[in-house]
């Protein structure tokens, strides 16, 4: 019987390698190393630091390159060059998402973000629709941003200067602004519904929304009961969880860089004062303050290998074929961290977004929101909350650490599919 097992298992072997070997004969794939049976590449990719494993493979192999994620064949895109040409100059080709088991477990390929074909276009185009019909880049907006973000301050001022951890307010901000455009209203922050509803992201959230009508008897309809919760999931958690996430991430860089800090502050104070709240008409006089927070989305890297993308059919790419059903993997680390763009790319320094003169400098190198036809829905509305809620604090409060900022740590907690900052505790002390 053993040596029947050991049979099978070597004719396995050969069977991989054979097709292995033909699909790259034939097709011409992007290079790669050699897969191991059933486990593919696994080995040579370490999962604590899988960016530092990508960036050897590129190395090698260049800035196109195939490995093996046990037996799923997935094309990593490393390199500013390679990721515009497919993201933007062939958008629609690589506009597919590719496997992501766990929220495909939750989502069941519903919702705007996890789905593809007929029914992605449709949600994402719903979607937008209904963001803008609700004010999304309209005063609206902004004006329920700037309610939360006072909300907020006050939340903190309640502290009195001690020592706290602001996770959890930050949270509800982001959270609120979602509510007050999906349902209309905000809520306190010791109101249970809210509590409920940021319980829930830790859970399998759902929530239901009433029923649309004329819809439910239409089998073909994307407008079904199940894509409009995972949606409005979807909307939830992309619109909380990474708003929140960059504020936490962003105050504890500030906290390491007070003369980063000190520098906002004046600019705060000279261009907005403190008889009034900050607007979005302020940024482009804040050219400072624009570039901090564009370099907090930089230096965090927040999502370092973006949501895997899949080719919607066969295509050549360079001089490569990738099959239909491919899984795509684009660095976006190797895009916020390209030294030509950003020189010292693994310092914290707004200087990256200034030209010579002081002045905002756009770069096609920030891609936090990844790019083409699927970059974030909620960009604009992002954009937004982190201008208003980051230079509120910042307005009202002098930022203490409890410790030397020399000795604070900004390593991230975990750094895998997304960077999450570490716990810390610090002090709001009103101006």
């Amino acid at each position: 019987m053993a040596l029947f097992i050991a049979l099978v298992i070597c004719l396995s072997c050969l069977i991989f390698l054979f097709l292995w070997n033909r699909s790259y004969a034939q097709g011409k794939l992007p290079p790669g190393p050699t897969p191991l049976p059933i486990i593919g590449n696994i080995l040579q990719i370490d999962t604590k630091n899988i960016n530092e494993s990508l960036l050897k493979l590129a190395k090698v192999y260049g800035p196109v390159f195939t490995v093996y994620l046990g037996p799923q064949r997935t094309v990593v895109l490393h390199g500013h060059k390679a990721v515009k040409e497919a993201l933007v100059e062939r958008g629609e080709e690589f506009s597919g998402r590719g496997s992501f088991p766990l929220a495909e477990h939750i989502s069941q390929g519903s919702g705007v973000v996890f789905s593809n074909g007929e029914l992605w276009k449709q949600t994402r185009r719903f979607s937008l629709t209904v963001l803008r019909d609700m004010g999304m880049g309209k005063k609206t907006v902004e004006d329920r941003i700037q309610e939360e973000a006072l909300c907020l301050v006050e939340e903190f001022r309640k502290t009195n200067g001690s020592p706290c951890d602001p996770s959890f307010l930050l949270g509800c901000a982001p959270c609120n602004v979602i509510c007050s455009i999906i349902f209309q209203s905000r809520f306190e922050y010791n109101d249970k519904k809210l509590l409920t509803l940021l319980d829930y992201f830790n859970e399998n959230f759902r929530i239901i929304s009433t029923p649309w009508i004329q819809e439910k008897d239409n089998k073909q309809s994307v407008y079904t009961m199940d894509n409009l919760v995972v949606t409005i999931w979807d909307m939830f958690s992309a619109g909380t969880e990474t708003t929140a996430s960059t504020l936490k991430y962003g105050l504890l860089l500030l906290l390491k860089h007070p003369e980063v800090t000190a520098k906002v502050q004046e600019e705060i104070d000279r261009v907005v004062g403190r008889d009034r709240s900050p607007c979005m008409r302020d940024r482009s006089r804040m050219p400072y303050t624009d570039a901090t927070i564009h370099e907090i989305q930089r230096y965090i890297d927040l999502v370092p290998n973006n949501l895997p993308h899949m080719v919607n059919q066969d295509i050549k790419f360079r001089d490569y074929f990738i099959p239909k059903g491919t899984t795509i993997f684009v660095s976006l680390t190797s895009v916020l961290r390209d030294e030509k763009e950003f020189p010292n790319p693994d310092k914290f320094d707004p200087s990256h977004f200034l030209d010579a003169n002081g002045n905002f400098k756009r770069s096609d190198y920030f891609m936090p929101f990844s790019a083409g036809k699927r970059v974030c829905v909620g960009e604009g509305l992002a954009r937004m909350e982190l201008f208003l809620l980051l230079t509120h604090i910042l307005q009202h409060f002098t930022l203490k650490p409890l410790v030397d900022p020399k000795d604070i740590d900004t390593s991230p907690l975990v750094s895998g599919f997304g960077t999450v900052p570490p716990s810390y505790k610090l002090c709001f002390i009103p101006v």
